[in-house]
């Protein structure tokens, strides 16, 4: 007889970040949950990591409140899983242990069972309080050894002694544990070192300990990789579901059903019931926006290695600033990223650092600006990374960002930061005037100005689904703009048009159906000096108001682009005549976002 493989249906978790860059809409997908239940599924992978910050950022929607309808719909007796980046839980910096001991509790009271919990520096130290907080809120740890492939020709770590060096160091702090996953969150690991991976951890561990692998299809070796697991005693495989599987996603599951069909393995489930529940959820996603490379094989991923889940997240960012086309050389750039910078896992919040820093490399040269993250990490604040970073690259972010390296616990540092952890977080939350729970604490402490933001009901939906055709009477996305008895061709942004780098408020008139329209636009006053974007991104913040006083250098506006931060300084001194934009729009690259005097 054939032994059962069992199966986390992960396409309601990693299948959207993987495609959809985690913007989903909760009601939206319900139904395939029911389905997939009905299919005799009790084992789901049903929020955490960029699914928790998405809700928040993008769908404008609570993840307690998804956590919650995802138990009602599930049943009581599903398993079901979320996943935690060590000391950065769910956001993508570092959190004191206060917070980290808040995510266990908030996450067992929203009905979650289980907590897959990594570090994607593979630093065992960074997943000691986490796994103690998780046990001792009821909640399974699932604690992870994280994987990839080194780009061709980089050696000295992520190999299978490394990783059984990994899962010693574990065992010898003695962290609680009732399975252990080895995540390789890229796709690239590559069959040979996960047979002898899983063989090692075999003879390391109690008899009976559970063993999980989990790998993306983006390298086009999902399949087999997931055969070298089970041959070597894996004891469950990840698998999602269409339509977010294969490509950046995990295998479907009917691709993995096939692949062991006849031999000495099957998988824990019934194929037929459950590509019933593919059809159910096919037709709930109907309508998203399927960015094409979300379903491609690409060969370059070895070279990078950018993981699935990063990979849709980072081109629907790019998608939304307008600079698409430069996506080739950002991946082209990562793999010098990579090499330089220890050798962390590339994985989240590492692989956001990575895809920032080639980001960075890219638009103003390289080396010239750090990503915070990236600086940051080589720098030693997120813990040690596997190998030592490139000392060039150390000290030039030391003096870039004007950070000294340090060997100090995160921990212990984020523990004395006096704008880290629960009672700054209330402090937010009394000053805003808005509730002081247990909940709302955790918004803010994980997703900072834009939780604020949020319990304020500030935040934009930002959801791409299938745009349909416009209503009559509604503003076209072009206009043909008369200024000054000439026409301009302009993109069309709510009741902003942008026309020769400025922005100016627009009002359609009625006339005849042309596919033009004229607009009133504001005269110009005498000679004034734009502050303009250097990039596309999104109005983060506005420091100052018409009228205000400036010096050169002096930050005006703040960007957001690519979950990073971008002050926008005065070219010279001067006084704010104009503030053209207004927080949440979005801006493209020369686009003066205001006007001094």
């Amino acid at each position: 007889m054939a032994k059962k493989i069992e199966v986390m249906i992960t396409a309601f978790r990693d299948g959207f970040q993987s495609v959809y860059g985690a913007r989903v809409f909760t009601a939206d997908f319900m139904p395939a949950v029911e389905a997939t239940r009905e299919a005799g599924i009790r084992h789901f992978e049903a929020g955490g990591g960029a699914r928790y910050q998405a809700l928040y950022f993008y769908s404008n929607e609570d993840a307690f409140d998804m956590m919650d309808t995802f138990r009602e719909k599930a049943g009581p007796d599903a398993n079901l899983q979320t996943l935690a980046r060590g000391i950065n839980v769910v956001a993508l910096d570092s959190q004191p242990r206060d917070i980290i001991d808040l995510h266990a509790k908030l996450f067992k009271k929203h009905g979650m069972t289980t907590i897959r919990n990594f570090d994607a520096l593979n630093d065992v130290n960074n997943l000691i309080d986490s796994g103690r907080s998780i046990t001792n809120h009821g909640l399974k740890h699932e604690v992870c050894v994280t994987m990839m492939a080194l780009p061709p020709g980089c050696v000295g770590a992520h190999d299978s002694a490394f990783y059984a060096k990994t899962l010693d160091d574990i065992l010898e702090a003695e962290i609680p544990f009732t399975s252990v996953c080895f995540k390789d969150a890229s796709g690239t690991a590559y069959p040979a070192t996960i047979y002898e991976t899983v063989k090692a951890a075999r003879k390391r561990l109690p008899e009976g300990t559970r063993l999980v692998f989990h790998t993306h299809d983006t390298a086009g070796t999902g399949v087999i990789c997931y055969q070298a697991a089970i041959e070597a005693g894996i004891d469950q495989i990840d698998l999602s579901m269409a339509p977010c599987s294969g490509g950046t996603c995990q295998p479907d599951v009917a691709s993995m059903w096939h692949a062991l069909r006849g031999g000495d393995y099957e998988l824990d489930l019934d194929i037929d019931k459950v590509m019933v529940a593919e059809e159910v959820f096919k037709d709930c996603m109907s309508d998203y926006f399927m960015p094409p490379e979300a379903k491609a094989v690409e060969p370059m991923i070895p070279w990078s290695p950018m993981p699935g889940g990063a990979l849709t997240a980072n081109t629907q960012m790019m998608r939304d600033n307008g600079i698409m086309d430069r996506y080739p050389e950002v991946i082209a750039a990562m793999g010098e990223v990579v090499r330089l910078g220890g050798f962390g896992t590339s994985v989240t919040p590492v692989s956001q650092f990575y895809f920032q820093q080639a980001f960075n490399n890219v638009i103003f040269g390289k080396w010239e600006k750090f990503a915070e993250g990236y600086g940051k990490m080589v720098l030693g604040y997120f813990g040690k990374t596997p190998v030592p970073p490139d000392a060039e690259i150390v000290q030039r972010a030391s003096e870039k960002m004007g950070l000294e390296p340090t060997t100090l616990s995160p921990l212990d540092m984020d523990d004395d930061n006096p704008e880290k952890g629960v009672e700054p977080a209330k402090f937010k939350l009394e000053a805003e005037g808005l509730p002081v729970t247990d909940e709302n604490v955790f918004i803010v402490a994980a997703c900072g100005a834009k939780g604020i933001s949020f319990l304020k009901g500030e935040m934009k939906t930002n959801v791409r689904k299938i745009e349909k055709e416009a209503p009559a009477g509604q503003m076209p996305d072009k206009l043909i703009v008369t200024v000054g008895g000439e026409k301009f061709a302009v993109q069309f942004n709510g009741d902003k048009a942008t026309v020769n780098g400025r922005s100016y408020d627009v009002s359609v008139m009625e006339g005849e159906d042309t596919g033009e329209a004229a607009v009133e636009v504001p005269s110009g006053g005498g000679a004034s000096t734009p502050v303009v974007a250097p990039m596309p991104g999104a109005v983060f913040e506005i420091k100052k108001e018409p009228g205000d006083a400036v010096e050169e250098g002096e930050t005006v506006i703040v960007l957001e682009a690519m979950k990073m931060e971008m002050a926008i300084a005065a070219p010279c001194a001067g006084r704010v005549a104009e503030i053209l934009v207004k927080k949440g729009d979005q801006v493209t690259a020369g686009q003066a976002l205001a006007t001094l005097d």
